[in-house]
């Protein structure tokens, strides 16, 4: 019988690979009480300064309506807060809050080791090397965050 084509297909090599190695990780972010989309945006919140909504949905993998939503529940459960932009007014930046640090912070602590288990198998310059070229994939075909 002939390889079957999505076999080699990049496209569905990375969706299977992200399927199966997020959905491990997904099931460990029940235990900090955190949703997907809330880890995304506390995670990219966590260690920077505040980003705008079309920045977050960017990195969060959200269409724009959805992150405003997203970020309106976050603020009500005081994980987040909106300011205005420093340089800016007419724009508004999102800044994680204490509770939301604190809420992410074993969340993260939990991803890096997640993160050292799904790599144990690879040597440290093969891993290297995956996240090289997954970033490279990433910047030569994907849209740079864009500003609101």
């Amino acid at each position: 019988m002939a390889e079957r084509f999505v076999n080699d297909y990049l496209l569905y090599l990375l969706a299977r690979a992200s399927s199966e190695v997020s959905a491990q990780f997904h099931q460990r972010l029940k235990t900090h009480g955190l949703q997907v989309a809330e880890w995304r945006v506390l995670a990219s919140l966590s260690d920077g300064d505040g980003m705008t909504i079309g920045e977050l949905a960017a990195r969060a993998l959200q269409r724009q309506p959805t992150m405003t939503k997203i970020i309106t529940r976050m603020a009500d459960a005081g994980l987040v807060e909106r300011r205005p932009d420093a340089s800016d007014r007419r724009k508004v930046r999102i800044f994680i809050t204490g509770d939301g640090r604190r809420r992410v912070d074993d969340a993260l602590a939990d991803a890096k080791a997640h993160e050292q288990e799904v790599l144990a198998d690879y040597s440290p310059t093969e891993a290297a090397q995956m996240k090289s070229m997954l970033r490279a994939l990433v910047d030569r075909n994907g849209a740079s965050p864009r500003e609101d």
